[in-house]
C-alpha cells in the first residue's frame, strides 16, 4: 500500500511539473506574440550627426511601412538625441502626448522614451560607441509569419541544483554580441553543476532582478539556434540555484534581424548535449 502510495504521488509530482512547464511555455510565447514582443521589431536605424526624418517618406531616414510621410525628426548631435513632432501628427512620448523631447537611451539601467504614432513605436538604443533607433511594427511581417514554437520534452533531470560561488565583489564579465562589439558587464558569481557525469560551470550577468545565463551547448547549429540560448533563473539563495534547462528558450535574433543580441561568454560554451527547452525556430 505505502509503495502504491508513493508510486502515486511520484506520478502527480511529475504531471506538476511539467504542468508547470508547458505554462512557462505558453507563456513565453504569448510574450513573444504580443504587442511589445520582439516579434513586432521592423527596424534598426543606426543615428546619423543631425537630423534624421521619421515617416513613410522616401526620404525618411526612420522609414515607416505606412501612415503620414513625416512624422518628426530626431536631432542627434554630440551623442545626444531630441525628437520634434511634425504639426498635426498625432505622436505619443511614455503615453502622452508631445511635440518636442530630449530622448532617453535604453543605457545601463535606464528605460528609454517611447515614441508612438499609429502602430508604430520607436526609441533610441545605445551599443557600444553607437546610438540606434529600435522600430517597432504591431503588423511586422515577422509577427504575422510567425508559425509558433517547439520544444524538447520535458525532463525534470534537466532542473538541476547547482552550487552557487560568490565573488567578494562583482567582476566584470566579457559579453560579445552580434554586432562584433564586446561588453563588460558585472556578474556575482557562478554556478557549478553536474549533468552527464561532467562538473559544469554557467557564468551569468544579473538583468532585473534574476541571474541572466548565455549559454550555448553541442545542440547548437543542429536542433538548436546556432549561436547560444538563454536561461534565467532566481537568485541564490543558502548558496545554490536552481538551473531548469526546461526553460531555455532563444535569444530575439532567432525570430528578426532588427535584434542586438549578446553571445555566449566563452566559459559558458558547454561541451555537452543539453537535449532540453526550446529548439531552433522552424525546427520540429
Amino acid at each position: 500500500m505505502f509503495s502504491t502510495l508513493s508510486i502515486l504521488a511520484a506520478a502527480s509530482t511529475a504531471t506538476s511539473y511539467t504542468d508547470s512547464i508547458d505554462q512557462w511555455r505558453q507563456k513565453r510565447e504569448a510574450t513573444l506574440k504580443a504587442d511589445s514582443g520582439w516579434l513586432t521589431l521592423a527596424g534598426l536605424i543606426w543615428l546619423q550627426e543631425g537630423a534624421n526624418t521619421v515617416g513613410s517618406g522616401a526620404g525618411s531616414a526612420i522609414r515607416l511601412a505606412r501612415g503620414p510621410a513625416r512624422v518628426g525628426v530626431i536631432e542627434y548631435k554630440d551623442k545626444k538625441a531630441s525628437f520634434r513632432a511634425e504639426t498635426g501628427v498625432a505622436v505619443t512620448v511614455n503615453g502622452k502626448q508631445a511635440t518636442q523631447i530630449a530622448l532617453k537611451s535604453d543605457d545601463g539601467d535606464a528605460k528609454p522614451d517611447l515614441i508612438e504614432t499609429g502602430d508604430f513605436t520607436f526609441f533610441v538604443i545605445h551599443r557600444g560607441e553607437r546610438d540606434a533607433i529600435r522600430l517597432k511594427d504591431k503588423h511586422s511581417e515577422y509577427r504575422k509569419a510567425f508559425t509558433g514554437l517547439h520544444w524538447f520534452p520535458v525532463k525534470q533531470d534537466y532542473r538541476v541544483v547547482a552550487k552557487w560561488v560568490a565573488y567578494e565583489k562583482p567582476k566584470l564579465l566579457t559579453v560579445p554580441n552580434i554586432l562584433g562589439e564586446i561588453e563588460h558587464n558585472p556578474s556575482p558569481g557562478y554556478a557549478l553543476f553536474p549533468l552527464q557525469g561532467k562538473e559544469l560551470r554557467l557564468d551569468p550577468v544579473v538583468e532585473d532582478g534574476t541571474l541572466f545565463f548565455i549559454f550555448r551547448d553541442l545542440t547548437a547549429g543542429k536542433e538548436t539556434y546556432p549561436s547560444g540560448r538563454f536561461l534565467h533563473s532566481e537568485m541564490p539563495k543558502d548558496g545554490k540555484v536552481i538551473l531548469d534547462f526546461n526553460e531555455a528558450y532563444n535569444p530575439p535574433c532567432a525570430f528578426t534581424p532588427y535584434a542586438t543580441c549578446p553571445l555566449p561568454p566563452k566559459q559558458n560554451r558547454l561541451a555537452i548535449r543539453i537535449e532540453a527547452g526550446e529548439l531552433n525556430y522552424g525546427h520540429h
